[in-house]
Formats: structure tokens, C-alpha cells, sequence
């Protein structure tokens, strides 16, 4: 147990150096940015004393580590700021949005795990058969195209030919659960399309891995069938690298839906992000790439201790 702690402490503290340098980056970035914010901002009619003041209301006078360190201070506290285009807390403004992107990412994923699982484990028992070959190439093509060809492709077939769907995603804090679960099918469809075959296939080489191992050959022998050796035997040893890849994909799916939110006009953080960037609000969009950020580090970490907690060698050390 004192050695899972030790990695599980290790892992922490390697997480919060990591989101240390991505919010270095992210300030960094923005900081190189062509063009002055201020005159973008004011239009090319703004006098020098103008934008001076403007500099001034903003903070940009002051050199840019002091406003690194202000900034980086503030988040500690829980403020990031206000927004530039609307003069609203960036807190308040970001709250729904990020709920909207955290329900889309839930819902592909509650279609997309108990899938990818699903397929792998069928994959595994018909392995080399005609299902195996069919399930790899369906899920190798679907990940062979980026998000807004599959997302336009759905559109297309459910929404204009069909009808069965909404093309457009319009849902707000009022809209009944079930309602948004409906309006939120392409886009999450569109996700799970993506990401599945990640999952299925590690689930599928982690199963054939261990179908070679000596307790599955004893398992053979005592004449229990093949099903209940890949469930009862080799899924439970397999969890591990299932539960990283798993966790990964979720990462992806609440980082990744910026390009789905876009295409289906969906009122997530990744649409406010991108309309932001438009309107050159800056502390909107450093507030937005560092929850993204701090979201994937977090489901990152989170994956290695799961997969360190699920590994039999170091919950049960000879």
C-alpha cells in the first residue's frame, strides 16, 4: 500500500508541475499574439491617450512576468477575471457553458464505454472471425475521419434527409432533461464515433494478451468455455490498460468537442472559446484553454492511478 501511495503523491505532483508550465504556455501564447489588443479592441480611430488609458485599464502597462504572477495568483483564488466583450465575471459567463460541454462529453461517453468495451470483448471471443474483421474495419473508417466530415455526414443523413434530429443544437438551463438528451444525439454520436475504436481496440489486445497466460491454459483445461474465461479470468486482469485508454478518451471528449460544438452551433465552452477569439477576448479565452487544459491533465492523472490501483502485481506483491 505504501508503494501505491508513493506513485499515486508522485503522479499529483507531477499533474500540478505540468499544469504550472500549460498556464505558463497558455499566458505565453497569448502574450505573442500579432497586433495590440487594445487598438483591436478600440478600432484604428482611438487617439494615443485613449488607448494608453485602455492599457491602463487593463493592466497592460505593467511588465508581462508581474502579470503572470497577478494573474496566476487570481486563478489560485478562484477569479479569472472579467470579460472583455461583456464586462461580465468570467466565472459566471464560463459556469454554463463548461456544464453544457461536461453533459455532451457525459452522454458520449454513456454511449461510447459500454460500447467500446462491448466490442472488444466480442472481438476477442471471435477472434480472426468474421465479426472481428468486420468491427475493425467499421471502427478503424470512422476514426479515420476528422470530427466535422462525420459530424456534416450525420447532419446531412438525420437531419436533412431523414428529419429524425435537430441540425442545430439550441438548449438552455430550462430545457427538460430528456429533451436535451435529444436535441445532443448527433453531436454526441458524432464523439462516440471517434473515440470508440481507441477503447475497443486496447480492450481487444489487452484480452488476446492475456488469453496466452499459463491461469488461462489451467482455466482451458478444467473445461470452462471460452466466454466465461474472458469474463470471469482475463477482462479483470485486463482492466488496467482498458481503464487508461478509457480515461483518456474521456479526456479527449470534453478537450476534443471545441470542432463538434462549432459545427452544431452548440452553446458549449468550446463555442464560447472560439467566439471569443473572434472578438479578441483574451481573458475569456485564457480562462477557457486552461480549463480544457487543467480538464485533460486531471482525467490524464487520474487514468494513472486507476491503472496503478487496478494492477494486481501491486495490490497483491509477492
Amino acid at each position: 500500500m505504501g508503494a501505491i501511495l508513493s506513485m499515486v503523491a508522485q503522479r499529483l505532483a507531477l499533474g500540478l508541475l505540468t499544469l504550472f508550465v500549460v498556464s505558463l504556455i497558455i499566458f505565453l501564447s497569448v502574450e505573442m499574439l500579432p497586433g495590440d489588443i487594445t487598438q483591436a479592441i478600440l478600432g484604428q480611430g482611438a487617439t494615443p491617450e485613449t488607448v494608453a488609458a485602455f492599457r491602463r485599464e487593463l493592466g497592460l502597462d505593467v511588465p508581462a512576468h508581474l502579470r503572470y504572477i497577478a494573474w496566476l495568483g487570481d486563478i489560485v483564488q478562484g477569479d479569472l477575471g472579467r470579460s472583455l466583450a461583456s464586462k461580465r465575471e468570467i466565472t459566471e459567463l464560463i459556469a454554463v457553458r463548461l456544464w453544457n460541454t461536461l453533459f455532451l462529453a457525459g452522454l458520449a461517453a454513456a454511449i461510447a464505454v459500454p460500447l467500446a468495451v462491448a466490442l472488444g470483448i466480442l472481438a476477442a471471443l471471435f477472434r480472426n472471425g468474421w465479426f472481428d474483421r468486420g468491427i475493425n474495419l467499421v471502427t478503424l473508417s470512422s476514426i479515420s475521419f476528422p470530427e466535422f466530415f462525420i459530424a456534416y455526414a450525420l447532419i446531412f443523413l438525420f437531419a436533412v434527409q431523414w428529419g429524425w434530429f435537430p441540425s442545430i443544437v439550441n438548449v438552455t438551463p430550462d430545457t427538460p432533461f430528456w429533451e436535451r438528451v435529444y436535441r445532443c444525439i448527433l453531436p454526441a454520436v458524432t464523439l462516440t464515433l471517434v473515440t470508440t475504436a481507441h477503447m475497443m481496440r486496447m480492450t481487444r489486445a489487452a484480452i488476446i494478451n492475456l488469453m496466452a497466460s499459463p491461469y488461462i491454459e489451467m482455466a482451458r483445461l478444467k473445461g470452462l468455455t471460452r466466454s466465461r474465461i474472458i469474463l470471469m479470468h482475463a477482462l479483470p486482469n485486463a482492466l488496467s490498460p482498458i481503464i487508461n485508454v478509457i480515461a483518456i478518451n474521456l479526456a479527449y471528449l470534453v478537450v476534443g468537442v471545441v470542432l463538434v460544438e462549432v459545427v452544431f452551433v452548440y452553446p458549449g465552452l468550446g463555442q464560447l472559446m472560439v467566439d471569443s477569439v473572434s472578438k479578441r477576448d483574451i481573458p475569456v479565452v485564457q480562462a477557457a484553454c486552461l480549463i480544457f487544459a487543467c480538464t485533460y491533465i486531471l482525467l490524464n492523472l487520474l487514468a494513472d492511478i486507476l491503472s496503478i490501483i487496478s494492477n494486481p502485481r501491486l495490490l497483491h506483491p509477492r
